[in-house]
């Protein structure tokens, strides 16, 4: 248990050293019964910090919020301040109770949302986070992107005053389980990529405005897109220097004016079910853009979709499902949030993934009291376009939510990881030099 004290005040957390350790080439198989791969024993070369073990949110992020010079986490209404994470700030109310139900039978009221703590299913309000300093004041803000279908909101850094954070409302619908923040039309400025109602696009904020709310462009149809639906991303696809959209049926081709005048044009694609977070980079080396993805969020396999030469794709299955091993022989199931980071300073863009905690609770979706497992997947290049992914166990009781942030916690040089799920928040951050 991880004793809670008063906001504002230091409050013990409880640390561990846990292990990271590289799967062998013969790997344990998963046990009769089960999907899943028996995760390796952790080696020691990573330390979780256990912050909080309460359900606030699906995600997390991480920035300087009071300008210390250390980078603080944020999940949640609460900030962790760095460099120990020992005091935790409110930034919007804390209120909501819920009535846990345990193992036994009985309930125990709770602070947040049903999570670990209780069997019964529930979801948070905050499903989503991002980190920007909106209005131009030199001050980061905190972006919560909240249930499917609900409101975007940005909440003003106060720049150390005391109280609450100021709330602005920048999108009314959000729609998509992994929505994105990042510069879609090139003007420098990150935007949301998202959908709404029944459409693809991304909203922009005014910098001359910014308690604005965004202004939205669609760039598809109206089509089958709705709260729920899994899979979505971006990048260069085509190689003209122009942001795409990606979404599991295809890829959407940015033209060479915005103008807003008619859809973008789709090119058809299979990248799976639906999966999380899409990403459009050049895995194999060979100058053209490929497609890294989930498969099936609630579901199996990690991929990376080869561009080929005449604009087609070659799946190549990283983590495996029940009916195919994958490249690398790991299996685990609802690979719900993905990011991308040169994990190890080789140059080459990595690949951390993990298994989504409880997504619909202790007895929904294929094996949720698996392993919740979070590894990075090292990117290896060999000749004439080939490509491979190297697994590096970084936790074996964390797993993810819908969206975790990578970066260097501690300045060490070293990119770690911040989890935020129904397990609570976590920080995850190299060990040695």
């Amino acid at each position: 248990m991880i004793a809670h004290t008063a906001i504002h005040r230091p409050r013990p957390v409880l640390t561990g050293m846990l292990a990271f350790s590289l799967m062998p080439a013969c790997f344990l198989m998963p046990q009769a019964g089960a999907q899943s791969t028996p995760p390796p024993a952790l080696d020691g070369s990573w330390k979780k910090q256990p912050l909080i073990d309460l359900f606030w949110a699906e995600g997390a992020t991480a920035f300087d919020v009071n300008q210390d010079g250390h980078v603080d986490v944020i999940y949640g209404p609460y900030w962790f301040a760095g460099p120990d994470y020992r005091q935790r700030t409110l930034i919007y109310p804390d209120a909501t109770r819920t009535k846990a139900k345990l193992e036994d039978g009985s309930e125990v009221e709770i602070e947040g949302f049903h999570g670990a703590k209780s069997v019964t299913n529930g979801y948070s309000d905050n499903f989503l986070n991002a980190a920007h300093d909106i209005n131009g004041d030199g001050w980061t803000d905190y972006i919560v992107m909240g249930f499917p279908g609900k409101e975007t909101l940005w909440y003003e850094n106060p720049k150390n005053a005391a109280g609450l954070w100021k709330k602005h409302v920048a999108h009314d619908v959000t729609d998509s389980e992994s929505p994105m923040f990042t510069d879609i039309d090139g003007d420098g400025r990150p935007d949301l990529l998202c959908m709404s109602g029944g459409h693809l696009g991304y909203a922009t904020w005014d910098p001359k405005n910014p308690e604005a709310q965004w202004t939205w462009h669609q760039i598809s149809p109206r089509l089958a897109f709705q709260r729920f639906t899994h899979g979505i991303g971006h990048g260069d696809v085509n190689g003209d220097g122009r942001t795409d959209i990606l979404e599991a049926t295809g890829w959407w081709e940015q033209p060479a004016v915005l103008d807003g005048k008619g859809p973008w044009k789709k090119h058809d694609a299979d990248f799976g079910k639906g999966g999380a977070q899409m990403y459009a980079t050049d895995v194999n080396g060979d100058g053209r853009a490929d497609v890294i993805t989930s498969l099936q969020a609630h579901g199996y396999g990690l991929a990376w979709h080869e561009q080929t030469a005449d604009g087609g794709w070659k799946r190549h299955l990283i983590t495996g499902t029940p009916e195919s091993p994958g490249q690398t022989g790991i299996i685990f199931s609802q690979p719900h949030a993905i990011e991308l980071a040169d994990m190890n300073g080789d140059g080459l863009t990595d690949i951390v993934t993990g298994k989504r905690f409880w997504a619909h609770g202790k007895g929904g979706d294929p094996e949720p009291n698996a392993p919740a497992v979070l590894w990075w997947f090292e990117l290896k290049r060999g000749g004439d376009g080939l490509a491979s992914y190297v697994p590096h166990l970084i936790d074996n009781d964390c797993g993810v939510g819908t969206q975790f942030a990578v970066t260097d916690l501690n300045a060490d040089g070293r990119p770690d990881v911040v989890v935020g799920n129904k397990k609570g928040a976590f920080a995850l951050v190299r060990a040695g030099q």
